[in-house]
C-alpha cells in the first residue's frame, strides 16, 4: 500500500469512528491535512468550534494566528503536516479525557507512522503531556527544546497558539517573542532536512 493510501485509509476510519462519546457529538471529524512526505508533524490537542464546522485542523482564531507563525519563519501551510491527538472536537474544547485520547491515539499513531518524520511538534501542554508522559516538564520550560522520542524522531515542544492570543505581548522574553525564536530554529532544522533528501 502506497502512503496515499494508508493516510486515505486512515482518514475513512476517523470519518467514521464512535469509539468514544466524541463521536457521537460532532458536526465533522478533522483527521489532519498537509503534506504527507513532510519531516515535521505540528501536534494540537484537539479540535475547536471552527475545526469542528469544517473538518480542518488550526483554522480558527489560533489558526489564523498559527498560520502567521509559519508564515514569519518562511513555511508554507501546505508542506508540513498538522494533526490532533483527539479527532472530534470535546465539548466547550476542554482538555480530552483519558478514555477519549485512549480511544483515539492509534490514529494519531498510524499517522505517525506512515509519514516517518523527523520532528513531532507538540503544540502545548497536553500535546507534550501525550509524547513524552511522566518526563514532561511544563510547556514553558520545555518549548525550544529537542527531546529524544521512538524511532529516532525527535520532539520540539512549543507554546499552542490559543495560549499566544491569550498572552499579546511580544517583549522579549514574552511567549510570542519566544515562539518567534522557535519558529526560526524549527525552519533552519526543516531546510537541513529538505536538503539531506534532495
Amino acid at each position: 500500500m502506497t502512503r496515499e493510501e494508508v493516510m486515505k485509509k486512515i482518514e475513512n476510519r476517523v470519518k467514521s469512528c464512535k469509539a468514544c462519546q466524541l463521536g457521537n457529538a460532532r458536526t465533522n471529524a478533522v483527521p489532519g491535512e498537509g503534506n504527507i512526505y513532510s519531516p515535521i508533524i505540528f501536534v494540537g490537542e484537539g479540535p475547536g468550534e471552527e475545526e469542528d464546522k469544517t473538518g480542518r485542523p488550526f483554522v480558527g482564531r489560533a489558526g489564523k494566528l498559527f498560520d502567521k507563525i509559519l508564515e514569519s519563519a518562511g513555511f508554507n501551510r501546505q508542506d508540513l503536516y498538522i494533526a490532533n491527538i483527539v479527532k472530534c472536537r470535546p465539548p466547550n474544547n476542554r482538555v480530552p479525557l483519558a478514555n477519549e485520547v485512549e480511544a483515539c491515539s492509534h490514529y494519531l499513531y498510524a499517522q505517525i507512522a506512515a509519514i516517518n518524520p523527523k520532528i513531532i511538534v507538540p503544540l502545548g501542554a497536553t500535546a507534550l503531556k501525550f509524547f513524552l508522559g511522566a518526563k514532561a516538564e511544563s510547556i514553558t520550560v520545555s518549548r525550544g527544546k529537542l527531546f529524544e522520542w521512538k524511532d529516532e524522531i525527535k520532539i520540539f515542544p512549543m507554546f499552542h497558539p490559543s495560549y499566544l492570543l491569550r498572552n499579546a505581548s511580544k517583549a522579549p522574553g514574552s511567549p510570542k517573542a519566544l515562539t518567534w525564536e522557535d519558529i526560526r530554529r524549527l525552519k533552519k532544522m526543516y531546510d537541513e532536512f529538505v536538503v539531506e533528501r534532495t
